[in-house]
């Protein structure tokens, strides 16, 4: 079976870094990806991908972009249910990235503002999630 995802696009906000109870990073981030046809207007349409990453890449990822960068992906397509607070079975697809690259240079990234006006380390990020580690990816 292949389940193997390449895709190219911007953040559409800064990588939301978190970190498990037993220290594990992971990053949630969502990609904007357009279509490569035109619409009946002419238009180019886009998809907001949901994107996963795990670990040290989740770190380097959160540390080296900024709403609106342009990066690659490569990883796989998973799909996950869990129960929210109505007692209702929610279904989530997502990518779950295994690598990625940076596609601007570092001066472009750096001239775009930092989202919601927070700084690295300001109090959304480092702040523990309850994730079982046995349920990690790898």
């Amino acid at each position: 079976m292949i389940n193997n995802v390449v895709l190219t696009g911007r953040l559409t906000k800064e990588v939301d870094l978190k970190y498990t109870q037993t220290g594990t990073a992971v990053g949630t981030f969502n990609l904007a990806v357009e279509r490569p046809f035109k619409n009946q207007q002419g238009e180019r349409e886009t998809d907001f991908i949901l994107c996963q990453i795990w670990r040290k890449q989740a770190e380097n990822l959160a540390n080296l972009t900024r709403k609106g960068s342009l990066i690659g992906v490569q990883g796989r397509v998973q799909t996950r249910s869990y129960e929210n607070q109505q007692g209702q079975r929610v279904y989530v697809t997502e990518i779950v990235v295994d690598n990625f690259t940076l596609l601007e240079s570092k001066e472009v990234t750096e001239q775009r503002p930092r989202g919601n006006g927070q700084t690295q380390g300001a109090s959304s990020y480092g702040q523990p999630i309850d994730i079982d580690d046995s349920d990690l990816p790898f």
